[in-house]
């Protein structure tokens, strides 16, 4: 539990004794009752809006119920003051012991600490990535790869029971695309040049499946019409592609639990079965959409079709689920893929899609909110580009590729831990600047140095302490005195430390993993402060010569900001550095 909610269960508590005293009716309401850090530090260290929210209610001025509220919580032994401020806020500045306990709890709970029930082992499914099994993963889905697989890992953090899924899109005219290109290049294995024509796959990574082809098939292809070997290339050719994808996502330390096929949604049923869902409920129904807004395409008239009535759940328009010919809509296996989500009981659904994808957010909201008649919620997490850059100039493409940069050109070139932090420096709704250069350089304005520094510091401070004969395991570093802890830039060290619970909580609320990377980034910011203040002032140093209680209550601080470095490190699938080359 976050000191927030801590100090939040004593407000509630305070509030009930003065309901008890009948100083203020029963049966308010607290729901919106808030304690959490004021903006400006300078007003406390914490603050409550409760006598404000339950003023009204309690029949009440606000002042006059705070006065009496602050009061009871100052009573508490880790209130140093309580104090009404403004029309009836109540600021609340706690006693230095409260932050000395949030470093033995760090201690003592290892990466452990800041977990949080707050999933309470709901089960929600993260699909992302989802590329087209068509080429090698670029560099856009790299960040949301890492994203997704950050996200996962957060949430799990948090007490939700997760499952990471991708969905293979093998059931679209891209896989014959596929196939048409992989047999030029199963022409070029047999001595022929290949015909790359315009709307073909011309990435060199294509080779190596027309060698696969002619080990498998030999000579028996050439020549014979596209009937004959479109299926087995199209087989073999989205096989290999997938391989390579499982490894590239394997290079950036991202693991799937299900991999799900678009393929086999088809003449199974399952569609039929989701529409028949919609049918029962309503949401079916046969009719003629309105003509596009804004330039009506010269081609377009009006035709009967299926539609899915989205709009009775917050679309904008109704969507088409079979054509006037029969044949299903994109959006078709969509709703079975969703449906067959919701089926399998998940609590909560997550899809991770690149912003080109925004034009579908509603659409999958809605027929989700359909199938599930609300019971399930769906999240759209839309991530923005990516832009290379080396010596201020755009990354070309990679020869390999083709037509982009690689996702395993980014691993291989800065490694997968540098990657999946620097795709998590922003929020994934805003675009990504990627800069070779600056991402490997060991300074302060490179943010996966600078906090994998201050853990490396950590590490090499513990090294030196054994080698002079300091009992430093995280046990004794726990028992340590830490009433020796009493400079106000070692406090406030450990109150960035006591903002870790609640930052856990409030990212997995908003699915916001960059969150985490932000607090990583203070933190380190606020050590790395501190061990120079050491420079100049003896007293801050870590290591205390001739005095071993100083030493072990500062090494226990230091200690507990590499614990929560390396939790924070270890939701964005980063290795915690044990020293710096």
């Amino acid at each position: 539990m976050s000191l927030s909610s801590e100090l939040r269960a004593l407000v509630l508590r305070c509030i009930e004794a003065m309901v008890a005293a009948g100083t203020i009716p029963a049966g308010l309401d607290a729901a919106a009752v808030t304690v959490e850090p004021p903006r400006d530090a300078g007003h406390g260290d914490m603050a409550t809006n409760a006598a404000m929210v339950l003023a009204k209610a309690a029949g009440l001025a606000p002042r006059v119920l705070a006065e009496a509220l602050a009061g009871r919580i100052a009573a508490d032994p880790r209130i140093a003051a309580a104090e009404v401020a403004g029309p009836g806020f109540i600021n609340i500045r706690l006693v230095a012991d409260v932050w000395r306990g949030v470093v033995r709890e760090a201690l003592a709970a290892g990466r452990g600490y800041g977990c949080s029930d707050l999933g309470g082992g709901r089960r929600v499914n993260v699909e992302f990535v989802s590329a087209n099994p068509t080429g090698p993963m670029h560099v856009g889905h790299a960040r949301g790869a890492v994203f997704g697989d950050a996200l996962a890992r957060l949430l799990a953090f948090a007490g939700w029971e997760v499952t990471r899924e991708y969905y293979i899109n093998d059931g679209g005219a891209q896989v014959d695309v596929l196939a048409r290109s992989s047999y030029e290049r199963y022409r070029e294995a047999h001595g022929l040049s290949p015909e790359i024509a315009e709307g073909l796959y011309p990435g060199d990574y294509l080779i190596a499946v027309g060698e696969a082809l002619k080990a498998r098939f030999g000579a028996s292809f050439l020549d014979q019409p596209e009937a004959v070997w479109l299926a087995p290339v199209r087989e073999i050719a989205t096989g290999m592609m997938m391989e390579q994808i499982r490894s590239d996502l394997a290079a950036l330390g991202v693991t799937m639990d299900v991999f799900f096929s678009e393929k086999s949604l088809y003449g199974t049923g399952r569609i039929e079965d989701a529409l028949a869902r919609l049918q029962g409920l309503g949401l079916i129904y046969e009719g003629v959409l309105d003509p596009p807004k804004g330039k009506t395409p010269e081609d377009w008239e009006p035709r009967e079709q299926t539609l899915f009535r989205a709009t009775s759940h917050g679309d904008d328009v109704d969507r088409p689920v079979k054509k006037s010919d029969g044949s299903w809509t994109y959006f078709a296996p969509d709703i079975a893929y969703h449906f067959d989500k919701i089926e399998r009981g998940f609590d909560l659904l997550i899809d991770v899609l690149g912003a080109d994808h925004g034009g579908y957010v509603k659409r999958l909201k809605a027929v989700v909110a359909a199938l599930s008649e609300g019971r399930v919620a769906l999240d759209v997490k839309l991530v923005q580009l990516v832009k290379l850059t080396r010596g201020g100039q755009p990354v070309k493409m990679s020869k390999r590729a083709g037509t982009f940069v690689t996702l395993r050109d980014v691993v291989d070139e800065v490694g997968a831990d540098v990657t999946r932090f620097v795709m998590l420096t922003r929020k994934n709704d805003v675009a990504l600047d990627f800069d070779f250069d600056r991402v490997l350089e060991q300074s302060k304005d490179n943010p996966v140095f600078y906090v994998q520094y201050a853990h490396a510091r950590v590490a090499s401070l513990i090294r030196r302490a054994a080698e002079a004969g300091l009992a430093v395991n995280d046990a004794a570093l726990a028992a340590a005195d830490l009433s020796r802890l009493d400079h106000e830039a070692e406090l406030a060290l450990a109150r960035r430390l006591a903002e870790w619970p609640r930052l856990v909580e409030i990212a997995a609320r908003a699915n916001e993993p960059h969150r985490v990377a932000f607090y990583l980034y203070d933190l380190a910011s606020d050590f790395h402060a501190l061990w120079t203040r050491g420079n100049e002032t003896p007293a801050l140093r870590f290591l205390q010569e001739g005095d071993p209680a100083g030493s072990l209550a500062k090494i226990a601080l230091a200690r507990a900001v590499a614990v929560v470095i390396s939790a924070g490190l270890a939701i964005l699938g980063v290795t915690p550095a044990e020293e710096m080359r």
